[in-house]
């Protein structure tokens, strides 16, 4: 008996230094098991109490009066499957007749609460059917990246509340838009996405009018650097320059026939022969304010800044052209045509703000309860963020602390990727050198995919 207590005491012990220190550990080995017995156990309890059933059918209320039996009870939607996580469990439940997937997405927190759990996710898989997310412990505490494969302008930058991770993806959400108040992390993600894109075959472009003190230390892997609002002005002009050259490329590159197929049929970049096919370009802006505010009235170099801004964001995709662009405050009082700049970033993403009319320059058009969740990050939660899309949907994340000599590391590495790009040769960065020797530029390759 005396063992037995001191076996018990062991794994006991085991499984709170785990939940401490290991917490994804501690799920997999106790706290999915707990779980999946309290789901199983307390189901048809929690859905009557959540108020997600449904009356039972007229037939079977006429068959019990008939019968002279007791009314049937509630109908509880059907628990199709339980699938455990490294980070939580998963449900897929078939709704009843008569059930959305609102009703969930509204009860998540009551199902949170009744279930134990850290947080619930609902979302609609397809008619009838919703997949309910729970998380066992909050993964955002201490941002612990899974191995995530990336793809070409597809990479890794965050971890979401639910545990899955989450990519900036530019082929499906081409340009956006990341705001932030000092010390919320917003240089961070910068370095995160910066450190990612610098493996692949993408030209880096950088505008930081702070005398490019935040991207002035990544040049080796830049194919453009302009670090005034004279020279943003010129580069910007010159991309706009190059968009309109890959245009007539693959409008020389159509000949659309009769017999032509189909798929054949060029409209972007990625319809075009390989040897054909421009290298794709990513333009990061440090801080929009900079380019954008001006103290003289009608300055004819803030027109073309944010003209050029305009055209790359409605027809760069389609050239290989991406932005991204950060700053504290992306409102009107930045000026003319900074609402229609703000209206082609499809991608939004809010870090911690002072105010809620920050949140509500970047997420007022999608969804008020984003707006609520962005005003609600505290201050230690450094690196947090909600990320926001035209279509309404918005998540909680938080990206791994991406310091600068880990993305000026990962630059230096892979230098040698960085594309020459002829529009933009004069905007080179230029290399520090030794004491004696004449700066040097970062080492050219053919421009290719």
């Amino acid at each position: 008996m005396g063992w037995l207590l001191i076996g018990l005491a062991l794994v006991v012990g085991l499984a709170l230094l785990l939940r401490w220190r290991r917490p994804a550990w501690y799920w997999l080995g106790f706290g999915a098991v707990f779980a999946i017995i309290r789901i199983r156990v307390r189901y048809a309890e929690v859905m009557t109490a959540c108020q997600l059933t449904v009356p039972a059918s007229r037939l079977r209320l006429r068959v019990a009066r008939w019968m002279k039996r007791e009314i049937p009870r509630q109908r509880t939607p059907r628990l199709m499957r339980i699938t455990p996580m490294r980070t939580g469990v998963r449900l897929r439940i078939k709704m009843r007749p008569g059930q959305d997937a609102f009703e969930f997405a509204a009860a998540s927190d009551r199902l949170r609460h009744s279930f134990a759990v850290h947080q619930v996710t609902s979302r609609e898989l397809k008619p009838g059917t919703v997949e309910i997310t729970m998380t066992g412990y909050d993964v955002l505490d201490h941002v612990r990246m899974p191995r995530a494969k990336a793809d070409t302008l597809k990479v890794p930058v965050a971890l979401r509340e639910d545990g899955r991770v989450h990519f900036r993806d530019y082929r499906e959400v081409p340009h956006s838009v990341t705001v932030g108040a000092t010390q919320s992390g917003k240089s961070v993600y910068q370095r995160t996405v910066i450190k990612e894109l610098a493996a692949q075959r993408v030209a880096l472009v950088g505008i930081d009018c702070k005398k490019g003190v935040e991207l002035g230390p990544f040049a080796r892997r830049f194919s453009a650097l302009a670090d005034s609002p004279d020279d943003a002005a010129d580069l910007l002009e010159a991309l706009v320059s190059r968009m309109e050259g890959i245009y007539d490329v693959i409008r020389r590159e159509q000949r659309i026939s009769a017999d032509t197929p189909t798929a054949e049929i060029a409209a972007n970049i990625w319809d075009l022969p390989e040897h054909l096919r421009p290298v794709p370009v990513v333009l990061t802006i440090d801080e929009i304010a900079e380019l954008a505010m001006s103290t003289k009235r009608n300055d004819p170099r803030r027109e073309r800044i944010i003209r050029a801004l305009v055209r790359l964001a409605q027809l760069g995709r389609g050239a290989g052209i991406f932005l991204d662009i950060y700053g504290q405050r992306f409102g009107s009082e930045l000026g003319d045509g900074i609402t229609m700049l703000r209206a082609q970033l499809s991608g939004r993403v809010v870090h911690r703000v002072n105010d809620e009319s920050t949140a509500k320059m970047a997420f007022g058009d999608i969804s008020p309860h984003a707006v609520f969740a962005a005003t609600q990050i505290p201050n230690e939660r450094r690196g947090m963020a909600v990320v926001g899309y035209s279509t309404g949907e918005w998540v909680r994340v938080r990206g791994p602390h991406t310091t600068m000599r880990q993305a000026v590391t990962a630059c230096n590495k892979h230098a040698h990727l960085t594309p020459e790009i002829p529009e933009l040769a004069r905007f080179k960065p230029l290399l520090e050198a030794a004491p004696g020797k004449a700066p040097a530029t970062a080492p050219p390759v053919a421009e290719a995919a």
